[in-house]
């Protein structure tokens, strides 16, 4: 019997909330959803959800608890605390979009940084639904300016965030504030003691479940690290960047000191990139997130302190300038990208001492890490120069009255050979590139030391992941030959992610990609070599004819 997807119909969501998700193009539950909904709209369970973000948690419990919601009673009945006032206006605005179509139901966030006067009157005026972050709650409280006697429902969200931002003693006296809740739902990315001691204490036998496996990384983040001595470490990052034209992305730093130095750096050089730390105002902070948001911003740097709680869309790449201290933060880093659906890919840059933390992130997450080259100067400049090319052939000229130039330019251009003017295009656009790259340096560790050798060493020799299963080196791998290199504008990532987009292959099938000039030879779990072969072999790319086979046989399709 074939089980068919569930819908949130299916799940019990009443019918106003679904127009009001349908017109958001919310067309089939995410596992969490489909999951938690059923148990949350019984409004009488306690409730442990672990799950990554960007996974659709907001909708998972906002759902449920706008259907449990009376409207006629204009009290606070339901209190949602999460660890930021990014997250948290986030959140009051998510919940307001489900709601459009199923009455009147009022939403109030309240968050430090602004005026507590103003969010008392919101409250006053009534409302059914409070966001807050757990100091300004505790400020309201002991003001007497809310009310949580009537609260029924309590949401933990991002739990173990607010643990590790120090908020423990903070959820633990509202949670003694709301006498009367009926039900208390968390969600979590991990779970650290500090959860489950907080889960035993304040709810009875809570209803748990767990998307993927505790502590496992985003199947759709491809998790990365380049290997340098620490003195590089900047103009690896550097290098990385540049080899990413398309880049919107998360920079980490430990310290605010290197995010504000580094922010400066790059600034000189001409990069649109901004700081995200302690030292700014909330004004200078919500600055900052608006033009990141916007896009006018390519690239954010930030502590881990000051990124919690950022929920932006879009995000393509988390770089880790350096490891967290605590490995569980690694998780909440690379959340920031490959969410709600979307891929991503976080980077890390580490010294050779630092690989075997490389492997114990790989334990945690159970994912594996694969070790990239850092780009050399002429890889940047061809990643550039071909991005360019596509983004000039993609130029759109319907809005601009250009036919109008067009005689004085076939005038000034009537005794310049084609190929000429191509190169002075290509001069104008990169001669800043290829004067910093003309004599740069080789970044990669070629002489590797002895602790990563060690660290690596399983690599080599066929890497194995939790479930025992070989990694290249041999094992059950076909070897399967490609004409396509980095001459035709490829490095190893961007060539992984073709061939799974071309296979719609899982990354896990892979084994190692060597790539050369004109050619390439990718190792391939024997089981879907064949699936491979037939989905690339014999289509174009940019007017080539791909061949792939079989690199020890030759065969191509059977």
């Amino acid at each position: 019997m074939v089980q068919t997807a569930a819908t949130f119909e299916a799940l019990g969501i009443e019918e106003g909330l679904l127009q009001s998700i349908a017109a958001l193009g919310f067309t089939q539950p995410t596992p969490i959803q489909e999951k938690a909904i059923p148990v949350l709209l019984q409004g009488t369970k306690d409730f442990v959800g672990l799950a990554q973000t960007g996974t659709g948690k907001t909708a998972a419990f906002g759902l449920p608890l706008l259907q449990l919601i009376n409207k006629e009673n204009k009290f606070p009945q339901a209190l949602i605390i999460c660890p930021t006032r990014e997250l948290c206006v986030q959140i009051a605005k998510d919940l307001d979009s489900f709601k459009k179509k199923s009455g009147h139901i009022t939403v109030t966030a309240v968050y430090g940084g602004t005026s507590i006067t103003q969010q008392i009157r919101e409250l006053k005026r009534g409302s059914h639904i409070v966001v807050a972050t757990p100091g300004r709650l505790i400020d309201l409280i002991e003001r007497k300016a809310i009310n949580l006697e009537k609260i029924f429902y309590v949401v933990l969200d991002e739990a173990d965030e607010m643990l590790n931002m120090g908020f423990k003693d903070d959820i633990e006296f509202i949670l003694k504030n709301t006498p009367n809740r009926q039900s208390t739902w968390l969600f979590s990315a991990t779970m650290p003691p500090e959860i489950r001691q907080v889960s035993k204490r304040y709810m009875q036998q809570p209803f748990e479940i767990t998307i993927g496996k505790a502590n496992t990384g985003n199947t759709n983040i491809d998790h990365q690290y380049y290997v340098t001595q620490h003195v590089n470490r900047y103009e690896t990052l550097k290098r990385i960047i540049d080899f990413n034209p398309g880049i919107y992305g998360i920079i980490f730093t430990r310290t605010k000191a290197d995010a504000q130095e580094i922010t400066e750096q790059l600034i000189r050089e001409g990069y649109d990139i901004e700081a995200l730390h302690g030292d700014l105002t909330q004004q200078q902070r919500d600055k900052v997130m608006a033009r990141f948001r916007e896009k006018q911003l390519q690239l954010l740097i930030a502590t881990d302190v000051a990124a919690r709680g950022i929920d932006v869309q879009g995000v393509t790449h988390v770089i880790n300038y350096e490891l967290p201290d605590d490995m569980e933060v690694y998780t909440h880093r690379s959340g920031r990208t490959g969410r709600a659906g979307n891929s991503g890919i976080s980077m890390a840059i580490v010294s050779p001492r630092e690989v075997m933390r490389i492997r114990q992130i790989e334990r945690l997450i159970n994912t594996r890490f694969h070790k990239m080259d850092i780009p050399t100067g002429k890889d940047v400049c061809r990643k550039q120069f071909f991005h360019f090319i596509d983004k000039m052939l993609q130029a759109d000229i319907s809005h601009g009255e250009y036919e109008a130039y067009l005689p004085v330019l076939k005038e000034r251009f009537a005794n310049v050979e084609k190929e000429e003017i191509l190169q002075k295009v290509a001069a104008l656009e990169f001669d800043r590139f290829l004067k910093y790259y003309e004599n740069a340096a080789d970044l990669n560790m070629r002489e590797e030391k002895r602790i990563e050798r060690r660290g690596e060493r399983t690599e080599r020799a066929g890497h194995r992941d939790t479930r025992g299963r070989s990694f290249g080196g041999g094992g059950n791998y076909q070897r399967l030959f490609v004409n396509l290199g980095t001459k035709d504008g490829f490095y190893k990532a961007s060539f992984l992610q073709f061939i799974l987009d071309m296979s719609e292959l899982n990354k896990d099938v892979l084994g190692r990609i060597d790539m050369k000039e004109m050619n390439s030879w990718v190792e391939v779990e024997a089981g879907a070599a064949k699936k491979m072969i037939r989905a690339i072999d014999g289509k174009n790319y940019r007017g080539r004819k791909i061949r792939m086979n079989d690199a020890d046989t030759g065969n191509r399709k059977k």
